[in-house]
């Protein structure tokens, strides 16, 4: 008899064997509207048995592919800093064995620590970043350190021109005002995803997708839906754009 372990459907290759892992990261410490998301990694991977491995979409198997599912991480509900660290510590293993982390959050704080660890690898790292919010917040509800801040923490350590924002219809007026002179920040839909993934070329490329990105007609359950959103064959078009990028390491949270 074989240990019964409940992975994300197709996702069974020995982590040796794998070229990208797969791992959820369960944390919400910081939501500021309606919480949960620590709760969704499990979800998704349970609700994955509901679908096929085959994607008509894209005439292409995920039991082809070389995915581990690493499971769920054991993080610190109420300190940020020690999950953050705990996520890069765990990210840093699989980035220094030549694999792609792919991480399933939780909050959108989380992808902080993944960006850290792969940024040591690739310093000259850019970031896709398909969201309803702008998340460039210098600090919510004086911490600096949240959801509603995370983009921001991202441009701490990366600088002007490496983040390109697509979706975006939420924030406060000083991030807009912000974003113009720091990041490469498109409203609404996915107007200009080509001219970004020209400009990056072959440059490595971290890709985070907020799904609060979609209309919450389409995405009811995600912790601070906004109106105005994309439609699902919108976002898939998308996102089968951006993966023809080096992509060194993604999320959805």
């Amino acid at each position: 008899m074989e240990k019964i372990i409940e992975n994300f459907i197709g996702c069974d290759c020995g982590f040796e064997d794998s070229d990208i892992v797969l791992f959820g990261a369960p944390f919400d410490s910081t939501t500021s509207f309606r919480p949960g998301t620590r709760f969704a990694s499990k979800d998704i991977r349970s609700n994955s048995y509901g679908l096929e491995t085959y994607s008509p979409y894209q005439n292409a198997d995920l039991s082809e592919i070389s995915v581990f599912d690493g499971g769920d991480l054991e993080l610190c509900i109420g300190d940020q800093h020690k999950a953050l660290k705990t996520i890069e510590e765990y990210t840093d293993e699989i980035v220094e064995n030549g694999k792609i982390p792919f991480m399933i959050g939780g909050e959108h704080l989380v992808t902080l620590a993944p960006v850290k660890s792969v940024l040591k690898k690739y310093p000259d790292l850019h970031i896709i970043h398909f969201d309803a919010h702008t998340d460039l917040r210098e600090e919510y509800l004086d911490e600096p350190y949240s959801h509603a801040t995370v983009l921001r923490r991202i441009w701490d350590i990366t600088g002007d021109g490496r983040i390109h924002q697509f979706g975006i219809r939420s924030g406060d007026k000083p991030e807009f005002e912000w974003a113009k002179s720091h990041t490469d920040i498109h409203l609404f839909n996915f107007d200009g995803l080509e001219s970004a993934i020209e400009s990056i070329g072959e440059k490595p490329v971290y890709f985070t997708i907020d799904l609060d990105v979609l209309d919450p007609s389409v995405f009811p359950g995600t912790g601070t839906p906004e109106a105005g959103g994309v439609t699902f064959t919108q976002l898939l078009s998308a996102i089968f754009k951006a993966a023809k990028l080096n992509i060194v390491g993604c999320d959805t949270v």
